[in-house]
């Protein structure tokens, strides 16, 4: 009898062991080449999400194409000046590639420094920034951008007139620009990163589901249904985790407590990443939104989220529409304006309450003037400012 029991304890222990080895090959995971699919794979199954593809998340970094590239290359238009009449930028695409080159001097007394886009930041609907190579494996930014219904422009932050080609690139600022991007440790320099595996650009469908390769093997096995969920469906997380998966780029720069890409959909976000407060001004995506949205009387007398007014599946610029959504708990005459302006105020809602303002965090000089794009607060609130349009 105690050899019986005996064996019944060493099996259920072994039985609890490949359980628990189980649970951790199969629990989420973040990106990384040996643990991702792709995008392709993921809407084999998912097709009702293609629309997710032409997105500005999933296009907030590619490789430089000419579709992928805002700005002209065309004589007259590849040429940008700056307030420095000896400085002017000269944009350029060749069937090798395509350059930024900074030309110093006048007449024939010139001299000039080249470099070749690496990667396009930005989907372009606003704007997008470059990033370009030196040597094998560092990434800095180029001097030049491009703003929508502006053109080639100074780069956000860099002094106009002033040939700069040596602001890194953090592996927080591609934390939020790309899935997957390998940093190689470096005690001197931050900015270096492997070219093989290949940076996984823009934000894929894994990026806010986790790693999907032992997902697809889970749903292609005969025991998937004993099996753990290797996948996150934010849907089924709590209110707090859901927020903290948009919260990773939407609430500011941050202090990064772990390594960059190391964060996984579902875990507190604390522990990867220290946010700090959001002023008032901070209002793009460089800023804390979320925090601005926690602000709001809406957000704190409801169980909202982020999901409840946006679908990052697919493109959403439609202000009466997204205004649609206030409707789903306010109604028309509830609005002070009701009284006066009567039905005319529906489908206003967004640009009453949550209106545009100049962004401080992205601050462009251009032809001797500061330039700032307009950006949608998320702190919802009356403004009284726009209750007079």
């Amino acid at each position: 009898m105690r050899r019986r029991v005996g064996w019944s304890v060493l099996a259920l222990a072994a039985l609890a062991g490949f359980a628990w080895m189980i649970v951790l090959r199969y629990r989420p995971a973040p990106v990384r080449a040996a643990t991702a699919v792709s995008d392709a794979t993921c809407l084999s199954c998912h097709a009702d999400k293609a629309t997710f593809e032409r997105t500005a998340h999933r296009n907030t970094s590619r490789p430089p194409t000419r579709d992928a590239i805002a700005g002209r290359f065309d004589a007259g238009g590849n040429v940008l000046r700056t307030t420095n009449p000896y400085l002017h930028y000269r944009m350029d695409s060749t069937a090798s590639g395509f350059t930024q080159t900074a030309v110093l001097g006048a007449a024939r007394d010139t001299t000039t420094r080249t470099e070749r886009f690496a990667y396009v930041v930005g989907s372009g609907r606003k704007g997008q920034s470059y990033i370009y190579r030196k040597g094998s494996d560092a990434l800095y930014q180029l001097p030049v951008s491009h703003w929508t219904g502006l053109g080639w422009t100074n780069s956000p932050g860099f002094t106009d007139g002033v040939a700069n080609f040596d602001r890194t690139i953090t592996p927080r600022c591609l934390e939020c620009h790309a899935t997957s991007v390998t940093s190689i440790a470096d005690a001197h320099r931050v900015n270096r990163f492997a070219t093989s595996p290949a940076p996984v650009l823009g934000i894929t469908c894994e990026k806010c589901h986790a790693a999907g390769r032992q997902h697809v093997e889970r749903e292609q096995s005969a025991l998937r249904a004993v099996m753990p969920r290797s996948i996150v469906n934010p849907a089924r997380l709590s209110r707090q985790r859901r927020i903290e998966g948009c919260a990773l780029c939407h609430g500011g720069v941050g202090e990064p407590k772990t390594a960059s890409f190391t964060y996984v959909p579902g875990t507190p976000l604390r522990e990867h990443l220290d946010i700090k407060p959001a002023a008032p001004n901070e209002i793009d995506v460089h800023g804390n939104q979320v925090a601005l949205l926690a602000r709001s009387k809406c957000f704190r007398a409801s169980e909202m989220t982020c999901s409840t007014c946006h679908d990052v599946h697919r493109t959403q610029r439609d202000v009466v529409q997204l205004s649609g959504r206030c409707l789903t708990c306010h109604t028309p005459r509830s609005c002070g304006l009701y009284p006066t302006r009567g039905e005319s105020i529906v489908g206003r809602c967004v640009d009453c309450h949550m209106p545009l303002q100049q962004s401080n965090t992205i601050v462009s000089g251009h032809e001797g003037r500061q330039e700032r794009p307009p950006v949608r607060t998320h702190w919802i609130k009356v403004y009284p400012e726009t209750a007079t349009r």
